[in-house]
């Protein structure tokens, strides 16, 4: 235990010294410290006070969330057979480790005692809404309940726990499991060069001739939007819709309905009528009544657009290839196609000017600018793989603010998609300010022989999206770690993220570090004014898309019985029958594969991205109106709102920012739909 590395006092994560031997006896030496931190409040003779049991319990368990942070973090982009059997056995202690401290009736009285004197205690707004979320922590996950309900509640968040992992592991196993070998050329055609080095790239790492296409975004995508073959479109977007849908060990149509029943079940024992109407009491949205009103006004709004869209692609995929009938895998070819013929602006066209490491230095300009930061990147941090970078993060007056990580390409034990995460929250405490060390994990196509690592448009966007999220993180300065960085209401968290999208759409960001690769030439203007014209593009179809997810998330997680549920497919298809527009694939089911609500933290809140996307589109006037780059407009949103973490409540914050409560006047414009 000594020679643990997860075990001694550590600032950056020794990744190098790491070994899967180490995390199961690190987890449980950290659940035995902070179960005597808990301890020692719950058994503290003194009367309870603000600082006695509402300030210890939060500064409590540091130690276990940085090797928790860690490991899941590996298992999501480094993962391996080892570390997945391990996630599985510590999940369930650690859902057992966690209602132990919330099912603690001595503690949860220390609290209550405190959370009642909350009027006279002269607290801050933050400490007045941590001792709130201490209270609802408690109260919200079973302090009132009964023995015999405890143990049901016991029994109910260690089966969530593994059933979970399970879900992700299923869906990481299909994606590895399928590969697409082609030898002969005539089945690229239509594919750009880029896309093509990458196949081959792909088929020689395991030895193979040809070229070789996976279910990974990088490879996916590409093949999906260019690829003339349309057999083979549909063979890949097939593979990928049936992930978790098949006759094998893989298949998550049980765990799906095992998940939503067990968290309806959960709701109710805790007095909830749905899961959702408890997830959303600790939401801006507050009811699913309401995130439903506003998905439908949405849908209202949208739809139309949307079915006009779809007939003018319909109409063009008929008059350029004779297709009779537009299926799920002609979405992407043609509307590219479209998109090119309207604005004479395809992705290839573009990539060149969008080499990785500029699109990292624009982002990094435009933090520069706007918040003051400054980048440094520095090759003595410890990795937990070659592909990571590392880079300090300073303010105007050379102050440290946050370590940074960049994980940027794909490969095997890496899932997909693009997130960020952190190894070490932000907390100020006895007048020590401990800054955050922060990552961004995406999935970029890597650098081939010949080609650096060149990303479509989508992919800038990405980066800038994640690199919001960065931010939020980055620039936490609060007292307390729960309320620190992202830890916030989830249907605010997309704000800073989604908001840095505008600026790729801006003159003035592009011209900061749109070069061509091998020229050095600076982008075309009149591409810039193309890309902006091409913002609102089909965005009727990508906006019912959104809230058919959100719908479809609802229907699993908003209703109060399950039980007539005999086919995960029928559900679903239930669900998305007014957002439809492409014929249903019988082979295929959305829902098995969708981890943001059945393994991530999205169950019942896939409606805010949309929600977001109100208000980043409201706050983006200002920036509009005061300057796009302009240093005191930034330095006011990073004051408050990036900085403030969940220290108020978000319109509260919001409000500071704006002046006003937000409308979606602005994102109907943008997206066309008025």
């Amino acid at each position: 235990m000594n020679n643990n590395p997860l075990l001694q006092k550590f600032d950056q994560v020794p990744f190098s010294k790491l070994k899967n031997e180490h995390f199961l006896p690190a987890i449980i030496a950290a659940i035995t410290q902070a179960r005597a931190e808990i301890d020692a409040i719950t058994n503290n003779t003194a009367t309870p006070t603000f600082k006695n049991t509402i300030e210890a319990l939060d500064y409590s368990g540091v130690q276990l969330d940085r090797v928790t942070s860690v490991f899941f973090n590996l298992n999501s982009a480094e993962t391996n057979d080892e570390i997945q059997k391990i996630a599985q056995e510590v999940s369930p202690i650690l859902a057992e480790f966690g209602n132990d401290i919330t099912l603690n009736q001595k503690l949860f009285l220390r609290v209550k005692k405190v959370h009642q004197q909350k009027e006279k205690l002269s607290l801050t707004p933050e400490q007045t809404t941590l001792l709130d979320k201490k209270y609802k922590g408690f109260a919200r996950n079973g302090a009132n309940l009964s023995e015999e309900e405890k143990e049901k509640l016991r029994a109910i968040d260690k089966e969530l726990a593994t059933l979970k992992l399970k879900f992700g592991e299923h869906i990481l196993a299909e994606t590895n499991a399928f590969e697409m070998h082609l030898t002969n050329k005539d089945d690229l055609k239509g594919l750009p060069e880029g896309v093509m080095e990458a196949a081959v790239q792909t088929a020689k790492q395991k030895n193979q001739e040809g070229w070789i296409f996976t279910l990974d975004y990088p490879s996916y995508v590409p093949f999906m939007t260019y690829a003339d073959s349309r057999e083979l479109r549909k063979k890949m977007a097939i593979a990928f819709g049936k992930r978790g849908f098949q006759n094998n060990e893989n298949n998550n149509e049980k765990i799906v309905l095992k998940i939503a029943k067990l968290r309806l079940q959960r709701a109710k024992l805790l007095g909830y009528k749905t899961h959702a109407h408890f997830v959303l009491e600790e939401r801006m949205a507050g009811t699913p009544e309401k995130v439903t009103t506003f998905l439908r006004e949405m849908l209202q709004k949208a739809k139309p657009v949307a079915q006009q869209e779809f007939k003018r692609l319909e109409n063009f995929a008929k008059d350029l290839d004779g297709i009779d009938r537009l299926e799920k895998w002609d979405g992407s070819y043609y509307s590219e196609k479209l998109k090119t013929k309207l604005f004479n602006l395809e992705d290839e066209k573009l990539k060149p000017y969008f080499k990785l490491e500029n699109v990292i230095n624009g982002a990094f300009a435009v933090a520069k600018k706007l918040f003051g930061l400054t980048f440094k990147q520095v090759t003595n941090i410890d990795v937990y793989h070659g592909d990571v970078k590392t880079y300090e993060v300073y303010t105007e007056n050379n102050e440290l603010v946050a370590l940074f990580y960049a994980d940027f390409h794909p490969r095997k034990g890496k899932r997909n998609g693009a997130w960020m995460t952190s190894f070490k929250g932000q907390q100020i405490k006895n007048g020590v300010n401990e800054r955050p060390h922060i990552a961004n994990v995406c999935n970029f196509t890597k650098p081939t022989d010949t080609k650096p690592s060149l990303l479509t448009f989508n992919e800038v966007t990405t980066l800038f999206h994640e690199f919001g999220h960065g931010l939020h993180g980055m620039l936490a300065n609060t007292n307390y770690p729960s309320l620190s960085g992202t830890n916030v209401y989830w249907d605010f968290v997309e704000l800073p993220s989604q908001i840095m999208e505008n600026w790729c759409f801006e003159k003035e960001c592009l011209s900061l570090f749109a070069t061509h690769y091998q020229t050095g030439e600076l982008i075309p203007m009149e591409y810039v004014q193309k890309i902006k014209e091409s913002a609102s593009f089909q965005e009727g179809m990508a906006t019912l898309r959104q809230l058919s997810f959100g719908l479809l998330d609802m229907s699993w997680h908003g209703v109060g019985n399950l039980d007539y549920i005999q086919s995960v497919k029928e559900h679903e298809d239930f669900a998305f029958t007014f957002t439809k527009l492409y014929p249903d694939v019988a082979e295929n089911c959305m829902s098995v594969a969708f981890s943001h609500i059945f393994q991530g933290g999205y169950s019942s809140g896939y409606y805010s991205y949309k929600w977001a996307e109100v208000l980043d589109a409201d706050a983006f006037e200002v920036f509009k109106n005061e300057g796009l780059l302009n240093r005191k407009t930034g330095q006011r949103f990073a004051d408050a709102i990036l900085s403030k973490g969940g220290t108020e409540h978000p319109m509260t914050l919001y409000k500071r920012f704006r002046g006003q409560e937000p409308t979606p006047d602005a994102l109907l414009k943008r997206a066309g739909l008025l």
